[in-house]
């Protein structure tokens, strides 16, 4: 009687998400969330298996533009591109400019 070989199934890998489609999958998901405007994304990184997204948000439109108060949310997005969770993270307005502190 001939010996039957077991061959292991095929394992399902987790796609991978690139920098460029995590940053849009945080956008996205910020926009559906907040039904605010974007002004973009300002960073993606690798964190804990998948992403971490941070997007500028317009919370408040004044006149002149200057005054509009802004905010930075951060996304984080799953290997399948899932959103995972989401918070703010400050707010300011838009002619303070960056101090560079959270």
């Amino acid at each position: 009687m001939p010996t039957r070989r077991l061959t292991a199934a095929p394992t399902k890998r987790a796609p991978t998400l690139t920098a460029a489609t995590a940053g849009s999958a945080g956008l996205r998901a910020i926009v559906e969330l907040t039904s605010k405007d974007t002004e973009g994304v300002t960073s993606v990184e690798p964190a804990d298996g998948g992403w971490l997204v941070q997007v500028e948000v317009v919370e408040d439109r004044r006149i002149p533009s200057s005054g509009d108060i802004l905010a930075i949310y951060e996304a984080q997005i799953g290997r399948d591109g899932a959103l995972q969770s989401y918070r703010r993270l400050r707010r300011y307005r838009r002619g303070n400019g960056d101090s560079g502190a959270l």
